[in-house]
């Protein structure tokens, strides 16, 4: 039996399922949708090559005690720090095997800072490549893996130990130009096309 590729409007529960909202326009439009409403991959193929940056932020609380210990150097894991460091490094070379639509990238460059903080530790990714496509799921996934890291490490004293505020900072290079979180859209944003 063919099934027809249209989606059904009614549910199981014999309601009837809400319509889609209206497609954005042209120049608004997904660029990881067809016109069809289906998921796809982008081709980057006919881009050009072009120097990119990207710079994402993120934090991770924690406990008086857990900020303690990890300071004087006394979590029994080892330095979580040094572990997020590298996880966060790690993680924005495999980006591409865990964010699915996202194109394998030849990074050039990945930097992970972690900032301390009253309350705990900013996390900041820094990634650069020359491609077809920008590296800002490359620094934000580095950001979270980071802080997932040392969650994973000081869990044992602190398991309200709270991640958020990841966030693109900056990016640079490719059709969109510059961006930068905060900035005017007429002052910071500028295009390259």
């Amino acid at each position: 039996m063919r099934r027809s590729s249209r989606p059904s409007r009614s549910s199981r529960s014999g309601g009837v399922e809400p319509t889609r909202p209206t497609r954005p326009t042209a120049e608004g439009r997904l660029s990881h949708v067809d016109a069809r409403g289906r998921v796809k991959m982008v081709d980057v193929g006919a881009k050009p090559v072009t120097s990119r940056e990207a710079v994402a932020r993120g934090s991770i609380s924690m406990s008086a005690e857990a900020r303690r210990l990890i300071r004087s150097g006394a979590i029994k894991k080892g330095d979580p720090l040094q572990a997020a460091r590298l996880a966060g490094i790690m993680a924005a070379k495999q980006t591409a095997a865990l964010i699915p639509l996202c194109h394998p990238l030849p990074l050039s460059g990945v930097d992970v800072e972690l900032i301390p903080r009253p309350r705990g530790y900013d996390i900041e990714a820094r990634v650069r490549t020359s491609a077809q496509t920008g590296v800002e799921m490359e620094a934000l996934t580095a950001v979270a893996v980071a802080a997932l890291t040392i969650y994973d490490m000081v869990k044992a004293v602190d398991k309200a130990m709270v991640i958020g505020d990841i966030r693109l900072m900056f990016k640079s290079g490719g059709r969109s130009g510059t961006y930068e979180l905060g900035a005017s859209q007429k002052s910071k944003v500028t295009s390259k096309a």
